[in-house]
């Protein structure tokens, strides 16, 4: 167990007197002091922090919590305590399990993305539509995260999932990535656009096929403060959303957008390797930086802002290669 109190001045004093005969030899970074009390570690810091550790923490907290009281009766005693965030985490948690195992059998739009890792190829961002109705097919497909499964099986069920399934795709080929970056967008900018505009035009596409929807999930990326920020100046704002980490995990119109996404991405990745005329490779490795480098000498520097994320730290690498 532990247990932190925040204490005053005059507290201070107090414990340096009682645990002058106690303390250890050696002081943590910014503690006054540490104590052994019975069977509680005592340490107390600088800025007035006191960490009560052990099994008998709770009973040496609440007698000093008893002497802040005491010597300062108006001001309230700031304590925090293990147990307490253990209870916290283990009732969000089941919240969040109530929660997903509702959500998983409603009628959603959920959205996700690929490329965004990926030096060479575009960023796909994909909204699917699932209903209750869709979910045998989906789960007999075995339908999951896209990076999970193989290349080869997405290009196997995919085109099975888009004859089913209500979705909606935007490409950002690298081209008009780099002329967007240039204009201070970062990447998490971009993407909450790009989920903004997927995500609208499938309510859109929703709402004229005249089906329910009960909930937008979006695989989170950003806090959702930060989200809806990047978004301050656009005319259509999706609101409402509800923001999962590991989304695709948990959702099936997620899943479906990240195995969607990844299928389109594959395939302008086989467009843009018949274009070079050369094997392109996938990610942001070393490896990668070599194919750049055959790249450059072919078409010159400059294609490879047609065809490559210019503010990836592998194009400074690259540079670095043709100077050698």
């Amino acid at each position: 167990m532990t247990i932190t109190l925040k204490i005053s001045d005059n507290t201070k004093e107090k414990m340096i007197e009682y645990f002058k005969d106690k303390k250890r030899p050696k002081t943590p970074p910014y503690a006054v002091f540490q104590a052994d009390e019975a069977d509680t570690v005592v340490t107390l810091y600088e800025s007035g922090k006191v960490v009560f550790q052990g099994i008998s923490a709770d009973i040496d907290a609440a007698l000093w919590k008893q002497m802040e009281q005491n010597l300062n009766p108006l001001k309230k005693v700031q304590e925090t305590n293990s147990e307490d965030k253990k209870d916290k985490k283990k009732k969000d948690e089941f919240e969040d399990s109530k929660q997903i195992s509702k959500l998983y059998y409603s009628r959603t739009i959920g959205s996700d993305e690929v490329g965004t890792g990926d030096y060479f190829g575009p960023i796909v961002v994909t909204a699917s539509y699932v209903e209750k109705e869709d979910i045998p097919f989906l789960e007999e497909l075995g339908v999951k995260d896209s990076k999970k499964m193989s290349d080869e099986k997405i290009l196997e069920i995919v085109p099975k999932i888009i004859q089913k399934i209500s979705y909606t795709t935007v490409i950002l080929n690298n081209k008009e990535y780099n002329e967007k970056y240039k204009q201070d967008i970062n990447m998490n900018k971009m993407k909450a656009i790009l989920h903004n505009r997927v995500l609208y035009g499938q309510l859109v596409k929703a709402k004229k096929e005249e089906k329910e929807v009960d909930a937008v999930i979006v695989d989170q990326f950003a806090n959702p403060y930060v989200y809806y920020n990047y978004l301050k100046d656009l005319d259509h704002v999706v609101r409402k959303i509800t923001f999962f980490t590991k989304a695709e995990d948990k959702f099936l119109s997620v899943a479906c957008s990240s195995l969607i996404s990844r299928y389109i991405f594959l395939k302008e990745f086989k467009k843009l390797e018949e274009k070079l005329d050369m094997p392109l490779v996938k990610g942001a490795s070393n490896l990668v930086d070599e194919t750049a480098l055959k790249i450059v000498e072919k078409y010159g520097f400059e294609k490879l802002y047609e065809v490559a994320k210019m503010n990836f730290k592998n194009t400074e690498k690259i540079k670095e290669l043709m100077k050698k």
